[in-house]
């Protein structure tokens, strides 16, 4: 029997829905999902196996132009998504105008690299404007399918994991076939604080927060975490507590119930505040929160 595998790498302009996706095909909660836009920062893999395949995804962040130096270590992770991709899964939804920014469309479409079109959120369109969105994607990508879904009720789910898999090159197994994903625990402690800051808190402050793990710890029964919330200005700490610690308190018992799911396990979690100044800009810094 044939065995395919490859690397299928998911880019897309920000809020189109590209972690809900990867979601979707992997099965799991792998990335963060919020209503904001940049609420992908790394680069994140998710696995999937069969008998006689291995799909490898990756969920990037949202295609921008960079004001800051987390930015552009973001676009670094979406320029070697582009480069190293054995399929594309360019997503893109029916609130979008079809190409209205076509750099990076004419990049894909020049790299030589399979490309599929997944159109999402099609739950919020009707027939005719769909079809429309189609045509236009379907004229610029002439050899690639375009397939409408919807990750949100996993319609066409299906009929995307197919399409990806007939375009894998035969290849080998590239991780162990139970494996899930290339992220270790902490990771996903921290993805999922920051979650809860995002849907928690407004304006700019979300994007000014790093959450870093100081200390996990696997005992019988129960994993301790400690924290840290780095902020990038003072005024910024005061907000990220609240009144009396309420803030705080609601973000830190939310993230705990979701780690509790997601590790299936007790969770004891600790959280602090740390003014870290203009950490978005400091490289030093975000090679240690794992930007490049």
């Amino acid at each position: 029997m044939k065995h395919r595998s490859g690397f299928v790498n998911i880019l897309g302009n920000p809020n189109t829905g590209k972690s809900s996706i990867m979601n979707a095909l992997v099965g799991e909660k792998l990335s963060i999902i919020t209503s904001k836009a940049q609420t992908t920062r790394h680069r994140i893999m998710g696995i999937v196996n069969g008998e006689d395949f291995q799909i490898v995804y990756s969920d990037t962040p949202g295609i921008l132009k960079p004001a800051y130096r987390l930015q552009e270590s973001m676009m670094n992770f979406v320029k070697t998504a582009l480069s190293d991709a054995d399929v594309i899964l360019y997503v893109t939804d029916v609130t979008e105008k079809p190409l209205k920014d076509r750099e990076y469309p004419e990049k894909i479409k020049s790299s030589g690299v399979p490309v599929i079109i997944a159109v999402n959120k099609i739950d919020l369109s009707n027939q005719e404007e769909l079809g429309n969105i189609v045509r236009l994607w379907s004229e610029f990508f002439t050899d690639s399918p375009v397939i409408p879904v919807s990750a949100l009720n996993k319609f066409n789910i299906d009929t995307l994991l197919n399409a990806v898999i007939s375009r894998l090159p035969e290849g080998p197994v590239y991780f162990p076939k139970d494996q899930l994903t290339d992220k270790y625990e902490r990771f996903f402690a921290s993805e999922i604080i920051r979650e809860k800051i995002l849907n928690n808190y407004q304006k700019e402050v979300p994007y000014c927060v790093e959450t870093e793990i100081e200390s996990f710890k696997e005992e019988k029964g129960i994993i301790k975490i400690r924290a840290l919330i780095h902020v990038a200005r003072e005024t910024q700490k005061g907000i990220i507590i609240g009144h009396r610690g309420s803030m705080l308190k609601r973000t830190g018992t939310e993230a705990r119930r979701d780690m509790e799911d997601f590790f299936g396990k007790k969770v004891f979690l600790e959280l602090y505040v740390k003014v870290t100044k203009d950490w978005r800009d400091k490289p030093g810094l975000l090679k240690r929160f794992g930007y490049r």
